[in-house]
Formats: C-alpha cells, structure tokens, sequence
C-alpha cells in the first residue's frame, strides 16, 4: 500500500505556517522531504509529525532553529540508544538466561534501577494537559 503524501501548500495551510517556513526547515536540515518525479516536495506522515514537533518547540517553547537541530540530534542518538539497550539486553538474555526466563523476571522485579519499555516516551506539553 503506497503510503499517503501531502503537498508544501496543503501542509502549509493545515499548520497555518508560510510555504517558505517549510522550506527553511529543509534548507537547515530539519525536514527532509520525498520529491516527486517532478521534483515536487512531498510530505509523509512522519515528516508531519516532525513539523508538529518542531512547531511545538517553536510555538510553545520560544526554541530557535539552532536549538530544534541539537534537540532532533539529541532525540535521534537517545532513541539510537535506547535500540542498542534492548538489544544488548536481548543478547544477555540469551546468554544467561535461555531456559531460565523465570529466574530474569524475578532479578529484574528486584533491580535497584527498573527497566520497564524499550521506548522512549513521546513529548507532551505540559500546558496543554492543564
């Protein structure tokens, strides 16, 4: 199934943000979207949920382009991280644990410091909970 995309113009009116915004953004880096055969800027699902999320830094919390780049960067390596961890804790798993899951579960239901989803959990704006 071909995924769904959007044109500049049409992202541009269902955020209320200028087409040059959007390009900006690709000019700095911070949104990366396909082309078309026609070279035409086509915007997935997940590059919409980049720009909400930069908007969201911009919008509610005054961060400049500067700092969106180092938050992405900072966001990408910790949930590269995060991989890495489930599957390093996989591996021991495997190692120390094959035929004894049992004997994991009650040393990890003990552990000084839990370990509960291999995710990382995704930004919520405080002041939109309230």
């Amino acid at each position: 199934m071909k995924e769904k995309t959007y044109f500049i113009s049409a992202v541009a009116s269902k955020y209320d943000i200028h087409p040059q915004t959007l390009r900006l953004y690709e000019r700095e880096g911070l949104l990366v979207p396909s082309r078309s055969k026609g070279n035409t800027r086509m915007y997935a699902e997940e590059d919409l949920k980049k720009l909400e999320f930069i908007l969201n830094l911009t919008r509610e919390m005054g961060v400049n382009l500067a700092g969106i780049e180092i938050i992405i960067n900072m966001k990408d390596k910790m949930e590269k991280m995060q991989r890495d961890f489930s599957l390093f804790l996989e591996e021991l798993k495997k190692e120390f644990f094959v035929g004894r899951e049992d004997v994991f579960e009650q040393k990890r239901q003990i552990a000084l410091v839990k370990f509960q989803s291999p995710l990382v959990a995704p930004f919520q704006d405080e002041k939109k909970e309230k």
